[in-house]
Protein backbone atom coordinates (compact mmCIF):
# COMPACT_ATOMS: atom_id res chain seq x y z
CA UNK A 1 0.00 0.00 0.00
CA UNK A 2 1.48 3.65 -0.84
CA UNK A 3 0.92 5.60 2.15
CA UNK A 4 2.33 8.91 3.75
CA UNK A 5 2.02 10.00 6.91
CA UNK A 6 3.23 13.58 8.44
CA UNK A 7 3.15 15.07 12.17
CA UNK A 8 4.13 18.83 12.12
CA UNK A 9 4.14 20.51 15.11
CA UNK A 10 4.96 24.76 14.96
CA UNK A 11 3.94 27.56 17.05
CA UNK A 12 1.16 28.24 14.95
CA UNK A 13 -0.13 24.66 14.54
CA UNK A 14 -0.17 20.92 15.38
CA UNK A 15 -1.01 18.59 12.68
CA UNK A 16 -1.20 15.09 11.69
CA UNK A 17 -1.87 14.02 8.46
CA UNK A 18 -2.43 10.56 6.65
CA UNK A 19 -2.88 9.21 2.97
CA UNK A 20 -3.29 5.74 1.67
CA UNK A 21 -2.93 6.41 -2.35
CA UNK A 22 -4.83 2.94 -2.81
CA UNK A 23 -8.00 3.52 -0.53
CA UNK A 24 -11.74 3.88 -1.48
CA UNK A 25 -12.14 7.15 -0.44
CA UNK A 26 -12.72 6.89 3.11
CA UNK A 27 -11.81 10.18 5.50
CA UNK A 28 -11.87 11.63 9.32
CA UNK A 29 -11.39 15.38 8.61
CA UNK A 30 -11.11 18.09 11.47
CA UNK A 31 -9.30 21.40 10.56
CA UNK A 32 -10.96 23.65 13.09
CA UNK A 33 -12.29 25.59 10.04
CA UNK A 34 -15.61 23.57 8.25
CA UNK A 35 -15.60 24.87 4.92
CA UNK A 36 -12.10 23.32 4.58
CA UNK A 37 -13.54 19.92 6.14
CA UNK A 38 -15.86 19.80 3.73
CA UNK A 39 -13.06 20.58 1.20
CA UNK A 40 -10.92 17.96 2.06
CA UNK A 41 -13.24 15.51 2.44
CA UNK A 42 -14.36 16.00 -1.60
CA UNK A 43 -11.16 15.47 -2.17
CA UNK A 44 -11.08 12.24 -0.66
CA UNK A 45 -13.87 10.67 -1.50
CA UNK A 46 -13.52 11.81 -5.37
CA UNK A 47 -10.42 10.46 -5.66
CA UNK A 48 -10.28 7.12 -3.37
CA UNK A 49 -7.30 8.63 -1.50
CA UNK A 50 -8.14 7.74 2.27
CA UNK A 51 -7.13 10.92 4.30
CA UNK A 52 -6.93 10.95 7.89
CA UNK A 53 -6.14 15.49 8.92
CA UNK A 54 -6.18 16.63 11.54
CA UNK A 55 -4.80 20.31 12.88
CA UNK A 56 -5.02 22.37 15.88
CA UNK A 57 -4.18 25.76 14.70
CA UNK A 58 -3.98 29.53 15.71
CA UNK A 59 -7.52 30.14 15.01
CA UNK A 60 -7.90 33.07 17.25
CA UNK A 61 -5.30 34.80 15.12
CA UNK A 62 -7.09 33.82 12.04
CA UNK A 63 -7.19 31.15 9.46
CA UNK A 64 -4.15 31.82 7.58
CA UNK A 65 -1.89 29.23 9.25
CA UNK A 66 -4.54 26.72 9.53
CA UNK A 67 -4.91 26.64 5.42
CA UNK A 68 -1.78 26.87 4.86
CA UNK A 69 0.10 24.48 6.84
CA UNK A 70 -3.09 22.06 6.46
CA UNK A 71 -2.38 22.21 2.68
CA UNK A 72 1.67 21.80 3.12
CA UNK A 73 0.98 18.72 5.52
CA UNK A 74 -1.33 16.98 2.52
CA UNK A 75 1.44 17.80 -0.13
CA UNK A 76 4.04 15.97 1.65
CA UNK A 77 2.30 13.28 2.58
CA UNK A 78 1.21 12.41 -1.04
CA UNK A 79 5.01 12.96 -1.82
CA UNK A 80 5.73 10.20 0.77
CA UNK A 81 3.17 7.87 -0.55
CA UNK A 82 4.33 8.27 -3.96
CA UNK A 83 7.61 7.27 -3.53
CA UNK A 84 9.75 7.13 -6.51
CA UNK A 85 6.49 7.19 -8.56
CA UNK A 86 7.40 4.20 -10.35
CA UNK A 87 4.32 3.33 -12.47
CA UNK A 88 1.73 6.17 -12.11
CA UNK A 89 -0.24 7.68 -14.45
CA UNK A 90 1.51 10.90 -13.87
CA UNK A 91 -0.73 13.18 -15.71
CA UNK A 92 -4.36 13.46 -14.78
CA UNK A 93 -7.46 16.36 -15.98
CA UNK A 94 -10.78 16.70 -14.87
CA UNK A 95 -13.80 18.91 -15.96
CA UNK A 96 -15.92 19.13 -12.66
CA UNK A 97 -19.54 20.30 -13.62
CA UNK A 98 -21.79 21.29 -10.21
CA UNK A 99 -25.32 23.02 -11.08
CA UNK A 100 -24.31 26.34 -13.36
CA UNK A 101 -20.47 26.30 -12.89
CA UNK A 102 -17.98 24.18 -14.73
CA UNK A 103 -14.46 24.02 -13.60
CA UNK A 104 -11.43 22.67 -15.21
CA UNK A 105 -8.32 21.48 -13.48
CA UNK A 106 -5.04 19.15 -15.45
CA UNK A 107 -2.24 18.45 -12.93
CA UNK A 108 1.10 16.79 -13.96
CA UNK A 109 2.80 15.32 -10.84
CA UNK A 110 6.24 16.43 -12.63
CA UNK A 111 8.59 17.09 -8.93
CA UNK A 112 8.54 21.06 -10.90
CA UNK A 113 6.34 22.65 -8.37
CA UNK A 114 3.82 25.21 -10.30
CA UNK A 115 0.27 26.85 -10.25
CA UNK A 116 -1.65 28.46 -12.76
CA UNK A 117 -5.03 29.91 -10.37
CA UNK A 118 -8.00 31.06 -12.97
CA UNK A 119 -10.79 31.33 -10.50
CA UNK A 120 -12.29 33.60 -8.69
CA UNK A 121 -15.33 33.84 -5.76
CA UNK A 122 -17.93 37.06 -5.55
CA UNK A 123 -18.38 36.99 -1.70
CA UNK A 124 -15.26 37.16 0.95
CA UNK A 125 -16.33 34.16 2.92
CA UNK A 126 -17.68 30.34 2.37
CA UNK A 127 -18.93 29.62 5.86
CA UNK A 128 -16.99 30.96 8.17
CA UNK A 129 -13.77 30.36 5.59
CA UNK A 130 -12.00 33.70 3.67
CA UNK A 131 -12.17 32.65 0.17
CA UNK A 132 -8.32 34.31 -0.35
CA UNK A 133 -6.94 31.45 1.10
CA UNK A 134 -8.37 29.14 -1.30
CA UNK A 135 -6.11 29.68 -3.92
CA UNK A 136 -3.30 30.14 -1.38
CA UNK A 137 -4.41 26.41 -0.17
CA UNK A 138 -3.67 24.83 -3.78
CA UNK A 139 -0.59 26.70 -3.87
CA UNK A 140 1.03 25.03 -1.54
CA UNK A 141 0.04 21.57 -2.05
CA UNK A 142 1.58 22.29 -5.51
CA UNK A 143 4.83 23.61 -3.95
CA UNK A 144 5.16 20.50 -1.44
CA UNK A 145 3.84 17.62 -3.58
CA UNK A 146 5.28 18.98 -6.84
CA UNK A 147 2.75 19.62 -9.06
CA UNK A 148 2.49 21.25 -11.94
CA UNK A 149 -1.81 22.10 -11.17
CA UNK A 150 -3.91 24.56 -13.40
CA UNK A 151 -6.86 25.58 -12.12
CA UNK A 152 -9.79 27.24 -14.12
CA UNK A 153 -13.09 27.92 -13.35
CA UNK A 154 -15.09 28.17 -16.66
CA UNK A 155 -17.74 29.56 -15.48
CA UNK A 156 -20.32 29.98 -12.64
CA UNK A 157 -21.74 32.01 -10.44
CA UNK A 158 -22.53 30.04 -7.00
CA UNK A 159 -19.58 30.67 -4.62
CA UNK A 160 -20.26 27.02 -2.95
CA UNK A 161 -20.51 25.44 -6.75
CA UNK A 162 -17.28 27.45 -7.58
CA UNK A 163 -14.88 25.56 -4.46
CA UNK A 164 -16.94 22.32 -5.00
CA UNK A 165 -16.68 22.06 -7.91
CA UNK A 166 -12.63 22.85 -8.42
CA UNK A 167 -12.00 20.36 -5.41
CA UNK A 168 -13.77 17.59 -7.10
CA UNK A 169 -11.80 18.01 -10.49
CA UNK A 170 -8.87 18.10 -8.51
CA UNK A 171 -9.40 14.87 -6.79
CA UNK A 172 -10.57 13.33 -10.28
CA UNK A 173 -7.37 14.88 -11.76
CA UNK A 174 -5.51 13.56 -8.84
CA UNK A 175 -6.96 10.04 -9.23
CA UNK A 176 -6.01 9.89 -12.54
CA UNK A 177 -2.35 10.92 -11.83
CA UNK A 178 -1.51 8.69 -8.92
CA UNK A 179 -2.99 5.38 -10.13
CA UNK A 180 -0.57 2.89 -11.34
CA UNK A 181 -0.89 1.52 -15.02
CA UNK A 182 -0.02 -1.51 -15.45
CA UNK A 183 2.03 -1.70 -19.09
CA UNK A 184 4.29 0.88 -17.75
CA UNK A 185 5.60 -2.31 -15.38
CA UNK A 186 6.45 0.29 -12.75
CA UNK A 187 8.77 2.54 -15.01
CA UNK A 188 9.34 5.82 -13.69
CA UNK A 189 7.01 8.08 -16.36
CA UNK A 190 9.42 10.39 -17.46
CA UNK A 191 12.97 9.83 -20.38
CA UNK A 192 14.59 10.85 -17.91
CA UNK A 193 14.34 8.69 -15.50
CA UNK A 194 13.71 10.71 -12.57
CA UNK A 195 10.58 13.09 -11.99
CA UNK A 196 11.42 16.31 -10.68
CA UNK A 197 14.23 18.79 -11.02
Amino acid sequence: MRTGLIERDTKETRIRVAVNLDGTGTYEVATGIGFLDHMVEQFSRHSLIDVEMKVDGDLHVDQHHTTEDSAIALGQALTQALGDKGGIGRYGTAYSPMDETLARVALDISGRPWCVWRAGFSQTKLGEWDTELIEHWFQSVAQTAGLTLHVELLYGSNNHHICEAIYKGFARAMRQAVEIDPRKGGAIPSTKGILGG
